[in-house]
Formats: structure tokens, sequence, C-alpha cells
């Protein structure tokens, strides 16, 4: 018998939830109901000075008035519980020290400043590579260092290709000491990193599929690593196109005339900004109000692009 899909909402209130949080959102939503499935709803604010619990409050009523509830989890609770990150470190030290244990993990000192010195590898998207520099520090070097900088913990990740297929985007590899580098596990100041934290909750809170955008497609084989590392069984990866200003930069938290606060002062009825994300999304020939639950029977991930999503300024206008 297939096993029952369980998607999820995972959100990191750390401002108001944005026109490209509710377009992610929203497919999430359709691919989980579409399959007759489930949704969770988890708050990431592992960051907790930068997630105030008003922002997570309004997160919730944004996300009801677009009509994307959800059957377990945020202040709701479930059987999963807690789901906010911040309230399950005690989780995530258990399956850390499992991997310290193991020795799949070592000390970092280095500083900022040294990650990203000019002689630090770079990747072509940018992205710094860990050089490895503490990888092969002695136990005694260790010690001295210890004595006056809080180390960071990172995973040792080794000379090997992690393949998977993408639901959207198809074929997928990395090698994850040439493409990714001695991934942080655990930050000096003890807070754990979003790789190990969204891992362990997923596998736990028993997600069996995660859509999310195509900014985090070059997470996957290093959470893929964990999830085998750890015992658990991966769920299936969807990501999604980033919405995109006219001017090509992402729509984020600081685009404060596109968050749901703007928005919700300007249509009364959410089915607008519904039909606006549809029609982006590729499920309808132009902009009609429509619920969620009205999309269900248009919804085919086939129809949603693959290239990132200009949002032109006639769609900006009528926002």
């Amino acid at each position: 018998m297939a096993k029952t899909v369980c998607g999820r909402f995972a959100p990191t209130p750390s401002g108001r939830m944005h026109l490209g949080n509710a377009f992610c959102a929203l497919l999430a939503w359709l691919s989980a109901k579409k399959q007759g499935g489930s949704i969770t709803l988890r708050i990431e604010d592992l960051d907790k000075p930068r997630c105030p619990d008003r922002n997570a409050q309004l997160l919730e009523d944004d996300l009801h008035w677009l009509g994307l509830d959800w059957d377990t989890g945020g202040s709701s609770g479930g059987k999963d519980a807690p789901y906010c990150q911040s309230q399950r470190f005690a989780i995530y030290a258990e399956y850390f020290a499992k991997l310290q244990k193991q020795g799949f993990t070592y000390p970092c000192f280095c500083n900022r400043a040294e990650l990203h010195a000019a002689q630090a590898p770079h990747l072509s998207d940018g992205r710094v590579l860990y050089a490895g520099t503490c990888r092969q520090l002695t136990p005694a070097e260790r010690q001295q260092k210890a004595l006056s900088r809080q180390p960071a913990q990172r995973l040792l990740l080794p000379d090997t290709t992690v393949s998977f297929t993408d639901g959207h985007y198809g074929p997928q590899q990395q090698n994850l000491a040439a493409e990714c580098g001695d991934i942080i596990l655990q930050r000096s100041d003890g807070v754990y990193a979003y790789q190990l934290a969204v891992v362990i909750d997923d596998a736990l809170m028993g997600v069996t599929e995660v859509v999310r955008g195509c900014d985090l497609l070059s997470s996957t084989p290093q959470q893929l690593y964990l999830y085998r590392l750890l015992g658990f069984a991966p769920p299936h990866f969807f990501h999604v196109p980033l919405l995109t200003a006219p001017d090509g930069r992402r729509l984020a938290k600081r685009d404060h005339d596109l968050d749901l606060g703007c928005l919700r002062q300007r249509f009364s009825d959410s089915r607008h900004v519904i039909g606006v994300l549809a029609f982006l999304a590729g499920l309808l020939p132009k902009p009609q109000p429509l619920s969620p639950a009205q999309l269900l029977p248009l919804f085919d991930w086939q129809k949603v692009p693959q290239k990132n999503i200009s949002v032109s300024e006639e769609i900006l206008n009528l926002l």
C-alpha cells in the first residue's frame, strides 16, 4: 500500500511572509493535497533573536487568510510537538552526539574573516568552499585553540558523489568534497545549524515530500548524506523556481510592498492573491480570483516553470 504523503511548510519568521514565500507554500499545499496527503507547519526559528514569537503568530494568520491551512504543527500542536525549532535543541543534541561519537564531526576554530579570506576557494555561484583548515589539527592544537575561542562543529564530508532525482528539476548530483566542503552542524554559540535541524525534523515528523525554493537545491545532497548517516529514510524533494523582480533580483522580506501585510491591506479577498500566484505557477492562463481548493483539479507539476519567474510591472501594479 502506498505511503500517505506528508508535505510541510517550514518558514523562518524573521519578517513578514512575502509573495515568494506564499508561492512556495501554495505549491507545497497543492502537491500534498492533490495526492490526498497532509501538511505540517514547522516554525524554523533556530536564530531566536531574529525570529520573535509575534512574527510566527503573524505567519500563521497570513497562511489562514490565504486558505493554506495545515493538519498538524504550529500553535495547534500535534503528536510531533514541539514544532518550533527553538524548542527542539535537546533533540538535535541527541543526534549530534551520535555523529560525534562515530567520529563524523570535528571542531572548527576559524573566524569569519578567515573563512572569507581572498584565498578561500569559491564555487561558480559565489559560495565559499571551506578549505578544511581545522580538519587536520592535532588534539594538542585543538586544545590550545580552545583556550581562546569556542569552536563551531563541522561534519566531515567524504570525496563521494551523491545523486538524486528532483521531482521538478530531474537528475542531480554533487561531489560533497569538491562542491560543498565540510558543513557546520553547530555554531560556536551552541545554535544548531539548519542542515542538521531540517534533516532531523523532517525525519521525525514523518515528512515524505519537501517542496522548497530552488536556491536550496544545492543543499539537498548534503542533507541526503546526513539522512544516510543518521539512518533516516529521506523525503522526495521538489524544488520550485524563485520569484524575481523585473530587475532580476529575488523577491525577499525587504520588499515590503509585496509582503502579506501590505497585500492584505490592498485586497479584502485572498483569492485575488492566490489567482496571481496560480498564474505565475502556470496553472492559469491569466490571473483570476480562486481559492487553493479550486486550484486542485488544475495542479500539475509539469505546468510549473523551471526557470525563475519574473514578476512583471503589470503584475506588480496589480498587486
